[in-house]
């Protein structure tokens, strides 16, 4: 269907005499047991710029075409990556024959097996036109699995197998990013923290901790799932806000019922949301897209568990020696959290692009 689609395409912007009908090239990807088989179809004219020939109709004559079988494949060799396992690819040209009906050249290839349960594939082509791009199909055994159109500033894209080891490589690649993201979000951590600030039983903190990922975990499905996208505009302030009002309940509770669980449940609604535009930016693998998400959420929570193991050990340390200076803890540390909270709500409502 997308072939079909983009065929239309080029019949509406085609011009007489090998004018570029339209600067697209077709990647297939079949992925075997056996190892990797692809096709690659790209215009004459792309070729013929980058080989510095001036008549590109030439490479359509097997007799012209021939002898820059080699220059050619090392061409688009050089440009096209294919990762697995930790490993590069090198893909072995097979043939390269011309379509004259298309003013392009088909070229094959095979390479060694997928590993690790993955394949990552780059390659702006043909860069030095701004408006190329790429349109990728990638099959597993006979179905189409995953489609992805490349231009020249795409980062690479990664499919993974439906096997057990495709799973594994999910787990692995999105448990890791999800601690990466919450040890490097000061917004997220600073609330953490304001909510460890009064101490407590480890069960006490366990439940907060709990019902913070709940809460975003909620919201961070649906939100990667498009069911319910909030804009960045609205979600970014609402995070920082929450930031100040735990800070403020810090300096101002009595001794009345803790609902701190409750306070990180709701606003664990509104850190989801942040989670969820960073997930969504890194790319969500349609093939495996429930372990991704869960294994980012995995990821979140083994990252806040070390932040609050640190935390919550030193806090208790401190009010172990001396309960003044627990005092003094938690009012500094909540007049910083309300500081930061504050400065951040500006910059966000009045200031999105950087004070």
């Amino acid at each position: 269907m997308l072939r079909w689609l983009l065929l239309l395409v080029a019949l509406f912007v085609a011009t007489p005499a090998l004018a570029h009908p339209a600067p697209f090239s077709y990647l297939d990807v079949h992925l075997r047991d056996g190892g990797i088989d692809g096709t690659l179809v790209v215009h004459v004219i792309d070729v013929a710029h980058d080989l510095g020939l001036a008549a590109p109709e030439q490479l359509l004559d097997p007799k012209i075409l021939g002898p820059r079988r080699r220059a050619i494949a090392a061409l688009v060799g050089a440009r096209l990556m294919l990762r697995s396992g930790g490993a590069s690819l090198t893909p072995r040209w097979t043939g390269i024959v011309a379509v004259p009906n298309d003013a392009a050249l088909r070229l094959s290839f095979h390479a060694a097996p997928a590993q690790g349960g993955a394949l990552t594939v780059a390659g702006a082509l043909f860069p030095y036109d701004p408006n190329h791009q790429t349109f990728v199909n990638v099959y597993e055994g006979d179905g189409l699995k995953q489609q992805w159109i490349f231009s020249r500033s795409s980062p690479p894209r990664t499919h993974y197998l439906g096997t057990t080891a495709g799973r594994v490589a999910v787990m692995k690649t999105f448990i890791a990013s999800g601690i990466h993201h919450i040890l490097i979000g000061p917004d997220h951590l600073l609330f953490l923290v304001a909510l460890l600030l009064l101490g407590g039983s480890w069960g006490t903190l366990i439940r907060i901790v709990t019902a913070f990922t709940v809460g975003h975990s909620i919201t961070l499905s649906l939100a990667a799932l498009d069911i319910v996208t909030p804009p960045a505009s609205f979600i970014e302030p609402a995070i920082a806000l929450s930031i100040v009002f735990v800070g403020t309940d810090n300096l101002v509770r009595g001794q009345g019922r803790d609902l701190r669980p409750w306070v990180a449940l709701l606003f664990g609604l509104v850190h989801g949301f942040g989670f969820a535009s960073v997930l969504r930016s890194f790319g969500l693998p349609r093939e495996a897209l429930g372990w991704s998400l869960f294994s980012f959420n995995v990821g979140v929570e083994l990252g806040q568990l070390a932040v609050v193991l640190l935390v919550a050990s030193l806090l208790d340390f401190i009010r172990r020696r001396s309960h003044t200076m627990a005092h003094h803890v938690v009012v500094a540390g909540s007049t910083v959290v309300i500081a930061a909270g504050t400065y951040w709500f500006v910059q966000r409502l009045f200031f999105p692009e950087g004070i």
